[in-house]
Parts: structure tokens; C-alpha cells; sequence
């Protein structure tokens, strides 16, 4: 019995001391390794700092008055850029009243001393330049005058080029010669100049509402249903000498959102897109 009695006495004693060192009068803990109070976790105001928005995008769009340049001009101021164009003629053709938006360059790429200037402050380049004639006519004007625009860019620490070019069609190929041999010198180039942002864009038959003078040509009555039709018939690219006649036409407007997509987004892959990566990106772009 005594020894019960003094068991029970003992616990109750150590349960009186535990209580006693659980918490004071005042609600705070104690610490279990030291008399000292926790102080409870205080947090402190981050201080406010000024950052400056990031830099407007410049875009100069090269040959910005023609069919495609001028789809590309538009869709870049929508998309809030400020934009600038370079061409023989100016902008001069164009009576849009988005046209008043894009500052005008003339200039000759053939002539460096004209329109260099119309590179200061610019963040990136898309050319549409491009033309047919003679082959020698066809290579300058789709190579030769490409890649000047693509080293002086360089030079002036633009960061992304697009290049419109063109796609295969097989035997077209021959009969074109210096087309497309210019825009394949122009390709070389500029995936040598722009390894990390060079776009190059391949598009085949491209058609919408074209403007010649007054008169607006809606090409897209042909150019719609065959796109409906062609997108479906990828396998016929691969038949012998006639295939890339089955490439499917693109829409003028899918062009452009592309191609301001791909010079101002920097996680744009570079490289080769051709008419179906156009088509992918476009409704990636539309959803």
C-alpha cells in the first residue's frame, strides 16, 4: 500500500510541473532548451522598387506595301508594335487607313547607302521582297538583295529575321531557276546570320484579297476550297515529279500572324516552316 500511495503521489507531482512549465499567465511558450520566450515570426514589408516596362518592339517590314507585306504591317500594329517599312516606292499605293500607322522608308537593297538608316532602333526584320523576270533579275532580286538586308541586320543587332520565301513545286523549279536558286542563297544565308532567330517561311499558292490600284481581286474564291481540299491530300506530295503540285494554298492573313508570331516571340523555333507547319501555327494562334 505505501508503495502505491507513493507512486501515485510522485505522478501527480510531475503532472503539476509539466503544466506548470507548458505556458504562463500571458498565453506565450516556453522553450524546451532555454528560459527564453519565443518571440512570434515577424515579416517584414518588401521594399518597392520602380521597374521600367520593357522595351517597345520595333518592327521593319521589308517590302511592306506589297500583297503579304501589307497583311504583315496590319496584323503588326494590332498586335500594339510599332512598325516601319521599307520598299522602292514607299507607301505610296496604299490608301488603308492603317497605312498612316507605319513610318515609310524608300530605299533600294541593292544600294546600301539608301536605307540603311531605316534599321536604327529596330528589334526585328520580316522580308517579303521578292520578284520575277529574267534569272539573273530573279536572282538578284530574290537572293543578292535578301542577303544584304540579312548581313545588315546583323550588323545593327536585330534580333530575329523572318524571311518569306517559297515553296518547292518540282519541275516549277527548273523553269524558275534563278528564283528559286536567289531564295535558297538567301535561306543559306540567313540560317548562318540568325542560327537562334531566323524564321523561314515556305509557303505555297498564297491567296486572300489582293489590291491592284482600286480594284481588289478576291482570290480567295479559288485559293479557299483548294486549301479545303489539298490540306487532306498530304500524301500526294510524295508522287514522282508531280507531288509538290498538290501543296496546298495558305491564306494571306495566316501568313502574317505567323510571321509577326515568329519575329517577336522568343521561344519561336528557328529554322524551315513550310506550308503545314503555316497551317498548324496559324490555328494554334486562332483557338
Amino acid at each position: 500500500m505505501s508503495s502505491m500511495a507513493s507512486r501515485l503521489i510522485y505522478s501527480r507531482l510531475l503532472l503539476s510541473r509539466l503544466h506548470a512549465m507548458g505556458g504562463s499567465k500571458n498565453g506565450r511558450f516556453l522553450s524546451t532548451e532555454s528560459n527564453k520566450v519565443d518571440e512570434p515570426f515577424k515579416v517584414e514589408e518588401a521594399e518597392t522598387v520602380d521597374v521600367p516596362p520593357p522595351p517597345s518592339e520595333k518592327l521593319l517590314v521589308l517590302g511592306g506595301n506589297g500583297f503579304v507585306g501589307s497583311h504583315i504591317c496590319r496584323e503588326a500594329l494590332n498586335r500594339g508594335l510599332t512598325v516601319a517599312s521599307l520598299s522602292r516606292s514607299g507607301g505610296a499605293s496604299l490608301h488603308d487607313s492603317w497605312a498612316k500607322n507605319v513610318t515609310w522608308h524608300q530605299g533600294n537593297l541593292l544600294s546600301s547607302d539608301s536605307w540603311k538608316e531605316a534599321l536604327n532602333g529596330v528589334t526585328s526584320v520580316i522580308s517579303c521582297v521578292g520578284g520575277f523576270g529574267s534569272n539573273s533579275y530573279m536572282y538578284k532580286i530574290n537572293g543578292t538583295a535578301n542577303i544584304n538586308a540579312i548581313r545588315a541586320a546583323e550588323e545593327k543587332g536585330v534580333k530575329r529575321f523572318v524571311y518569306i520565301s517559297a515553296a518547292d513545286f518540282g519541275l516549277v523549279n527548273y523553269l524558275l531557276q534563278g528564283y528559286y536558286e536567289g531564295k535558297r542563297a538567301a535561306e543559306t544565308e540567313l540560317l548562318t546570320k540568325f542560327p537562334y532567330g531566323g524564321v523561314i517561311l515556305r509557303p505555297g499558292f498564297i491567296y486572300g484579297t489582293r489590291s491592284v490600284g482600286k480594284m481588289k481581286l478576291p482570290l480567295g474564291v479559288v485559293g479557299s476550297p483548294l486549301e479545303m481540299v489539298l490540306q487532306h491530300a498530304k500524301p500526294l506530295n510524295q508522287l514522282p515529279l508531280v507531288g509538290p503540285l498538290f501543296i496546298p494554298p495558305v491564306n494571306v492573313t495566316a501568313v502574317a500572324k505567323v510571321a509577326v508570331r515568329a519575329a517577336t516571340d522568343p521561344v519561336f523555333p528557328p529554322g524551315i516552316v513550310d506550308v503545314y507547319g503555316i497551317q498548324r501555327f496559324s490555328q494554334q494562334m486562332s483557338r
